[in-house]
């Protein structure tokens, strides 16, 4: 919607609408702060829970504003707290797995095919995201587990990656994975949607000053790849783990699909 010339969208009245949710995926900040400006604050709202009602947070614009970021407090419908790899409740501000129980106890746990849910034994179920509180009570996601992009010791979230080059003007919106690299374990790739006749290259070329400013040098994506599909499925996922793992193979069998930056194609002549 926000792609839509300025002109298509000033064409409605839309001074009947009263609330506007976003859920499923995280919004880049950028964006969110452009529809407040549109809509307001106070019809702004986030959704971050689990389809299986395990537990669910919630934050209007208004608290957005003031807590850049969250998804929210818990709702009153049950409780939540953030667990170390010690498998201990972490303090306040310290990252860790997030765990949502019911108040009325744990209920029948979902089942995928290929993964077993993640609940102790005292009832606490994960959804498989990190995250952090912080003093008031407000949840900042980070990642989930399984996509944590690990490179020469460092953890990176693909959220704070994509949050960042999709605030490039020509990116239309982009998912970042973890590819196989022989130095590191793994290297930053993003996979990009760019707008109509833009060049690739240059993009490529020019992202890495476009960064500079918004994340540390060892997080910014050491290849590009741009595709013309949508990089969401019906419910507004991202499959992470699908994109990566194609990737991957497509790399063993020496597929041509990465566009490299002028400095890394200079590091490798």
């Amino acid at each position: 919607i926000w792609a839509l010339p300025d002109e298509v969208r000033n064409r409605y009245d839309l001074s009947s609408l009263q609330i506007v949710f976003h859920m499923a995926a995280p919004m880049p900040p950028w964006l969110k702060e452009k529809w407040i400006e549109w809509l307001g604050p106070e019809r702004i709202y986030e959704l971050y829970g689990g389809t299986e009602a395990q537990g669910a947070c919630i934050i209007s614009g208004v608290e957005w504003l003031a807590h850049r970021g969250s998804v929210g407090k818990i709702a009153e419908t049950s409780r939540l707290k953030i667990i170390g790899e010690d498998g201990k409740e972490v303090a306040t501000g310290e990252s860790g797995e997030i765990y949502f129980l019911p108040n009325d106890g744990a209920g029948s746990s979902y089942h995928y095919l290929g993964a077993e849910p993640k609940r102790r034994a005292d009832g606490w179920e994960s959804l498989g995201d990190i995250g952090r509180l912080d003093a008031d009570g407000y949840l900042y996601l980070g990642d989930r587990l399984a996509d944590m992009i690990l490179r020469g010791g460092a953890n990176i979230y693909p959220a704070e990656i994509e949050a960042a080059v999709s605030a490039h003007p020509q990116v239309r919106s982009c998912v970042a994975v973890g590819l196989p690299d022989p130095e590191f374990g793994q290297r930053v790739h993003a996979i990009l949607e760019l707008g109509p006749d833009t060049d690739a290259q240059a993009v490529a070329d020019g992202m890495g000053d476009f960064l500079s400013d918004l994340l540390s040098r060892y997080k910014h994506p050491e290849s590009f790849e741009v595709v013309s599909v949508g990089l969401r499925d019906d419910s507004g996922k991202v499959r992470r783990t699908l994109l990566r793992d194609e990737r991957a193979a497509w790399m063993k069998e020496n597929r041509t699909f990465r566009i490299l930056p002028a400095r890394a194609r200079a590091k490798a002549e």
